[in-house]
């Protein structure tokens, strides 16, 4: 037992980060003091459930993932959807740290906030699945439909909605240190060789 609860800290810390979220972010989202945050990802606090049912709301992610259950032998993975900021997130990443990957669904225009730029560290995909995504990065923007896809730095100011009346929905990978997605370039098949006689 002391062993699984050791665990749970940097799994906490790896997730916070993940996301891009600071003690202070969190603690919002989770209704949790900051200093008490610190101390459950410094292992210096043992966690409670009524501590970690919010954070793995927060996180998106199982209660199973932040305790490390054994698996139960069930290889169905449960999305489980997060709405935030007005938009509905669905992780498809199970594990802490590196590249992560989301659909998101924005809303349609007239619902959705205000265009505000915003800025934090990582490198960004993403690849639109439905709909039409107004793009805005820097001082530029791009109208994109279903089959473009994009990719930028993070650091540079941004924001991402839907275009109409539609909701956009949209696969994202996201590295929140600055990791990018390596796509391999597709290479066009070569024609069959005729078989010899």
């Amino acid at each position: 037992m002391d062993d699984v609860l050791a665990g749970v800290g940097p799994r906490l810390r790896d997730l916070r980060k993940a996301r891009g979220a600071t003690l202070a972010d969190l603690a919002a989202e989770t209704g949790l003091t900051a200093s008490t945050l610190s101390r459950l990802e410094n292992g210096r606090l043992r966690p409670t459930l009524e501590q970690l049912l919010p954070l793995a709301r927060a996180h998106g992610v199982p209660l199973d993932d932040l305790v490390a259950a054994p698996p139960t032998g069930d290889p169905r993975i449960h999305l489980r959807p997060v709405r935030r900021f007005g938009l509905t997130v669905v992780p498809l990443t199970r594990r802490p740290g590196g590249v992560q990957a989301y659909k998101v669904v924005y809303p349609p225009a007239g619902r959705a906030a205000t265009t505000r730029l915003q800025t934090h560290d990582g490198y960004e995909w993403f690849y639109v699945l439905e709909g039409r995504v107004r793009f805005v990065l820097g001082e530029r923007e791009f109208l994109l439909g279903a089959g473009e896809a994009a990719e930028f730095d993070t650091r540079v100011p941004h924001w991402i909605g839907s275009a109409d009346d539609r909701p956009a929905e949209l696969l994202t990978l996201f590295g929140p240190q600055g990791e990018r997605a390596h796509l391999a370039p597709t290479r066009p098949s070569q024609p069959a060789k005729p078989a010899k006689r």
